[in-house]
């Protein structure tokens, strides 16, 4: 025998920001589908009948469903992500971008290839962190 269907419960209010979410033009597709997974839950469909009805898998409507009841419609919303973790330091970058104004010894200026051996970094970071900030060491401006 199956088990029986545990409907969700929303407030009124939450339902109608709800319907807001799905009625606007300019939503993004990803809240509307959130939201219409709540909704279909509060109004007592199964699980199984959701993802049906929304075209996704049990287990989406599961994660949101979980989402929803720990956090309420904030929890429909996108979590930040971790991303990927920068490849040098920001002490580093900020070496690099600040001494590039300033020879180094016996040197009246740094190539990109000399700066990067001195950071531990390779040519490539060092012309793309001197092209981003419009950094131009061989350019010498003199009157």
């Amino acid at each position: 025998m199956a088990r029986p269907i545990r409907p969700l419960s929303i407030s009124p209010a939450q339902q109608q920001e709800l319907q807001s979410m799905i009625k606007k033009n300019k939503a993004a597709q990803r809240d509307v589908r959130r939201a219409k997974i709540i909704l279909a839950r509060a109004e007592g469909r199964s699980q199984q009948q959701t993802a049906d009805q929304v075209g996704i898998n049990r287990p989406v409507v599961a994660k949101w469903e979980k989402r929803f009841m720990q956090h309420g419609v904030a929890g429909l919303a996108e979590a930040k992500r971790s991303g990927r973790k920068p490849a040098i330091s920001a002490q580093t970058r900020a070496a690099i971008i600040t001494e590039a104004t300033t020879p180094p010894p016996g040197r009246t200026q740094w190539s990109s290839r000399s700066m990067a051996k001195a950071k531990g970094v390779s040519a490539n970071t060092v012309q793309r962190l001197w092209r981003a900030n419009d950094i131009k060491p061989h350019v010498t401006r003199t009157f």
